[in-house]
């Protein structure tokens, strides 16, 4: 199935009519958007970006959890486990809804516990090294590693994520062997690069392009298929030498299974209404997120086609964690 780009899911929701109406009553209080990594990462930062204003067209504030840990999978846990009236809502990334099914054993399963709402941002990571280190292009970084094995480090945000899955599929595409570590958000991840305590990252970009953009970082690539409309000086991995390479990411909202249709239209729609506004689009844009509200049957496509081009990577590299 092909990739389903930001530009083609904007056209097909642009039809969409008035806010279907959501059951008598909702929402009726504060609704909590539960986040699975640290705050200061890019998700933390995406929906700070647009809980506010999507509050203020649901009519009652947004408040944003941040429950950290397992990959996201306490938070994924705490939502699926909520009452389904549509006042509990996951931020998932492909990491959560996507690889961590395959990869490790779960409490809940997404596909099974969640519904889909909207995606809500397109992001892309930044493949960022110290500026103290001699690279400039992703050759050079290459070659490097080539020329010690299992001595250059790198950060990620967790297993699974799109951070940790750019690494691997370097490791594997450009045949070198590194050292992988973990962290429990994108904050920790910028904090180490900074310090030079890790040799690069593949972090995401709300994460590490303030430190790009004032040069306390160096970019040397991104690792999408193509460049990146907030980066287009900075070339991709394949540009860099190493053919083939195409990582992207999404963030996404999931209520509980069994949430009412009414309910979970309502803030679909909401959520469309949040990511056209400038201001908000303003602010995403700044930290390297752009927009991109769906139907919750574009978001249940989405879904699919990341579990099947991703199964097939996860099979052959036999990756799981304990």
């Amino acid at each position: 199935m092909p990739r389903l780009t930001r530009r083609a899911l904007l056209a097909a929701s642009l039809p969409l009519a008035a806010p279907a109406l959501a059951q008598d009553g909702f929402p009726n209080r504060p609704i909590r958007i539960v986040v699975g990594f640290t705050p200061g990462g890019a998700t933390d930062i995406a929906v700070r970006a647009f809980g506010p204003r999507m509050g203020e067209i649901l009519g009652q504030s947004i408040v944003v959890e941040n429950r950290p840990g397992a990959g996201g999978n306490i938070a994924m846990e705490a939502v699926a486990r909520s009452p389904a009236d549509g006042h509990t809502l996951l931020l998932g990334t492909i990491g959560t809804l996507v690889i961590n099914p395959m990869v490790m054993r779960m409490p809940v399963d997404p596909l099974r516990d969640l519904v889909p709402v909207s995606i809500a941002v397109d992001l892309f990571n930044i493949l960022a090294v110290p500026v103290d280190r001699p690279w400039r292009g992703v050759a050079d970084l290459v070659a490097a590693a080539k020329a010690a094995p299992g001595t250059l480090s790198w950060g990620h945000s967790g297993i699974g994520g799109s951070p940790h899955l750019s690494g691997l599929m370097l490791d594997r595409l450009a045949g070198i062997e590194t050292i992988g570590v973990s962290y429990r958000g994108g904050a920790q991840v910028a904090t180490d690069l900074l310090s030079g305590r890790i040799d690069y990252s593949f972090a995401t970009a709300p994460s590490v392009m303030q430190y790009v953009e004032t040069g306390r970082l160096r970019a040397l690539a991104v690792p999408t298929a193509q460049r990146s409309r907030l980066l287009p000086a900075v070339p991709t991995v394949a540009e860099g030498g190493v053919p083939g390479f195409d990582v992207a990411s999404w963030y996404a909202i999931t209520a509980p299974r069994g949430t009412p249709d009414p309910i979970v239209n309502r803030l679909s729609e909401a959520m469309r209404q949040a990511l056209g506004d400038a201001e908000v689009i303003a602010t995403l844009n700044r930290n390297g997120l752009e927009p991109m509200p769906t139907t919750p049957a574009q978001f249940a496509a989405a879904w699919q086609a990341e579990r099947v081009k991703w199964e097939p990577v996860i099979r052959s590299g036999n990756i799981r964690v304990e």
